[in-house]
């Protein structure tokens, strides 16, 4: 992918605060509070400063930023904000540190209303309204939090590049592992697993998306097999199951493989064709034409017909987070147009606890002209 410099990392979260700082002037707020802890991941963090964790963040209506990190060293060297303080000022005490940032940069807002993250548990929350009791502390599960997940809605050219080369990344891992298959290298659902984790860093990945879903014939009938995996045989006789994704600068791709050896009987065969046939009808409709709704509603007719039913969505968003809105579900606003610039996941499925399970899912960029799958996964076939 395009190296992109200091400078160009700068423009784009500087891009993305500008667009915040918008939404707080026209929401009448003078700055809103972001805070990533053990407790609770803010993807915010990252998409607004590249910084990846453990940290407070405070962006104000006039798109000033400041970034206190638990991790100093680390927030200078790959972290953008317009002023940096350290968490340990402050006793790592993130409340000390919002009441103190705010009463010595209370200018660069508006007014006096200051915007809390909504995920703060409730006691916290009244603490916080203790300790800010100069300010309008409000917490509004569609103020500048969900007005900030609307945004990653739709991925910027930064954020699609790296999506595509962690698709990529993961595309080389599918091929090692189609060869090791048959090489004979790989035997247990651990093996194919442990090799997922040594190559994604080998080409450059942070760390899997998600723990690696790994289920061979005797537990592939189950949606997420319980536990990720085992020492138990795979890919066995019949249909297994391999679900993983790989981080790139944050950004994970999130695709899986079925793998049918040997002999299959007609009813698994059956199986195989038909979340074949519900991925390739599916995907005509992952354009900007179509609606979300439209999709899933398109899975469901093709697995009705043949009197089975998918027990999951069609797909999801992903991005900083492997699932993200927009859900791929008849249970979506039926009103809600797939938009170039959205990734997400076509991955129809049918699970049986005689015949095993069948899972196809891709990554598929919307774009104007219709769409284009950055992954290449695929039903893999061992005699």
């Amino acid at each position: 992918m395009k190296e992109y410099t200091k400078d160009d990392l700068k423009a784009i979260y500087k891009s993305r605060i500008n667009r915040l700082a918008d939404y707080l002037k026209e929401s009448n707020t003078g700055a809103c509070v972001f805070i990533d802890t053990e407790e609770h991941r803010d993807p915010s963090l990252p998409y607004y400063t590249g910084h990846p964790t453990d940290a407070v963040l405070i962006i104000y209506s006039d798109g000033y930023s400041i970034l206190i990190p638990w991790d100093e060293i680390l927030a200078k060297k790959i972290s953008v904000s317009d002023k940096m303080i350290p968490l340990t000022k402050f006793k790592n005490n993130n409340m000390e540190a919002v009441k103190t940032v705010l009463n010595s940069t209370y200018t660069h807002g508006l007014n006096s209303r200051i915007e809390l993250p909504p995920y703060l548990p409730y006691l916290e929350y009244l603490k916080f309204i203790d300790a800010l009791e100069k300010y309008d502390c409000r917490c509004s599960e569609d103020g500048a939090h969900a007005f900030t997940k609307k945004c990653r809605f739709v991925k910027d050219k930064y954020e699609i590049d790296c999506t595509k080369e962690a698709a990529r990344i993961g595309d080389l891992i599918i091929d090692k592992i189609e060869s090791e298959i048959k090489k004979g290298k790989i035997k247990t659902e651990t093996d194919v697993a442990l090799l997922i984790e040594r190559e994604c860093r080998i080409h450059g990945c942070e760390r899997t998306g998600f723990d690696t879903l790994a289920a061979g014939p005797s537990r592939s009938f189950a949606i997420h097999a319980f536990p990720n995996y085992t020492a138990a045989q795979w890919p066995g006789e019949g249909l297994s199951i391999l679900d993983f994704g790989v981080v790139y600068n944050g950004y994970t791709s999130d695709t899986t493989v079925t793998v049918a050896k040997g002999k299959l009987t007609d009813a698994q065969e059956k199986q195989l064709a038909l979340v074949q046939k519900a991925y390739d009808e599916c995907l005509k409709l992952y354009t900007k034409d179509h609606t979300i709704y439209e999709a899933a509603k398109k899975a469901d007719t093709v697995f009705a017909a043949a009197k089975r039913k998918m027990p999951h969505t069609l797909g999801h968003g992903i991005g900083l987070e492997i699932h993200e809105t927009p859900r791929v579900s008849t249970k979506t606003d039926s009103s809600l147009y797939f938009e170039p610039g959205m990734i997400v996941t076509l991955e129809p499925g049918l699970y049986d606890e005689a015949l095993g399970g069948v899972r196809l899912e891709n990554d598929v960029l919307i774009t104007d002209s219709g769409n284009e799958v950055i992954s290449h996964s695929r039903i893999i076939r061992i005699k």
